[in-house]
């Protein structure tokens, strides 16, 4: 069964349409997903009735990004966002995704209905969410909030293993920090990662006040250099931290689409629990270290994604291109 046929159609309803109100609340939403570098690698078009999210191929990251994994994932996480500020108009969407080979999904009208709790909750709190790559305090997560964070991947079609024990923390850290290694020697890579920290606040990419402080000997998990700040006396990463690996079942196009609607739900709805978050995507873009990773948790299908989690500090939100510059015709 597709993710599409999973989704119940009304029979004999009258044809809908989308206006530009609804494209401008979409995108307004969709623009505040997460994406790697915060290279914001989306467009979205009103076409025929319906709103499209597309991919944009001059935001691809040519080193880090070179078959479009982390694309489909930004942008499936920007789907999530049209949703959910669809569902909030009272008009809701139904999913296509991937319906031709240029669009990402496609968002088209269903019965209109007011918006549910849980729907109301995870719109509101958008403007709120960003990666927050500074040290968490050492509160556990209490077990009701993971569960919580499991539940939101497997409704939009993804797992969540979320990492119990220091034997397998440690394991993780491992292959992360290998692969991170990996990534280090690439001269290319990381010429690519500077191109897109800014000491200013610039319409995208990752300002040097929204990263965390330089990586020391005795921390557990690997951490990108986003500048030259270092940290505050007593501001050591968590040693036990809390990480979650998301997956599919499957490791297609459309999965990597659906891994990143999956993501941003369970993203939000730790940002409603009053959880901070910051992604580890160095075991997954470096191919070795995701199958390892894979074979680590000892289950089937594949890793999309890693995050950390636990209880932060206020941070930093990366800045996002206006709407006006996102809109296609």
């Amino acid at each position: 069964m597709t993710f599409t046929e999973q989704i119940p159609v009304a029979r004999h309803a009258p044809a809908l349409s989308y206006g530009e109100g609804d494209l401008h609340a979409a995108a307004n939403a969709g623009i505040r997903a997460p994406s790697m570098h915060n290279s914001q690698p989306w467009r979205f078009r009103l076409r025929d009735g319906a709103i499209e999210i597309l991919a944009d191929p001059d935001r691809q990251l040519a080193v880090a990004d070179p078959a479009g994994w982390a694309t489909r994932i930004a942008c499936g996480a920007a789907t999530y966002n049209a949703r959910l500020a669809l569902a909030a108009r009272g008009r809701p969407a139904e999913v296509h995704l991937r319906p031709t080979p240029e669009v990402v999904a496609r968002l088209t009208p269903s019965r209109e209905r007011p918006p549910t709790y849980a729907e109301a909750a995870l719109h509101a709190v958008i403007p709120r969410r960003h990666s927050n790559r500074s040290p968490f305090r050492s509160e556990p997560v209490p077990a009701e909030l993971r569960m919580r964070l499991v539940e939101a991947a497997r409704s939009e079609y993804a797992w969540l293993d979320l990492l119990v024990g220091m034997v397998a923390l440690t394991g993780f850290a491992e292959i992360a920090g290998s692969a991170d290694r990996v990534l280090r020697r690439d001269n290319d890579y990381q010429s690519e990662l500077t191109g897109w920290t800014h000491l200013d606040d610039s319409a995208d990419g990752v300002p040097v006040r929204a990263g965390g402080p330089l990586p020391e000997p005795q921390d557990l998990l690997p951490q990108r250099d986003f500048g030259d700040r270092r940290r505050a006396p007593g501001r050591d990463y968590e040693p036990e931290p809390l990480v979650g690996i998301l997956g599919t079942p499957t490791d297609r196009a459309i999965d990597q689409i659906t891994a990143g609607q999956a993501l941003q739900k369970l993203l939000l709805t730790a940002t409603d629990a009053g959880l901070a978050a910051s992604m580890i995507s160095q075991p997954i873009e470096v191919p070795a270290a995701r199958d390892q990773l894979r074979r680590s948790l000892n289950r089937t299908g594949f890793p999309q994604m890693a995050l950390r989690i636990g209880y932060g500090m206020p941070g930093h939100p990366a800045p996002r291109r206006a709407v006006a510059d996102v809109l296609t015709p």
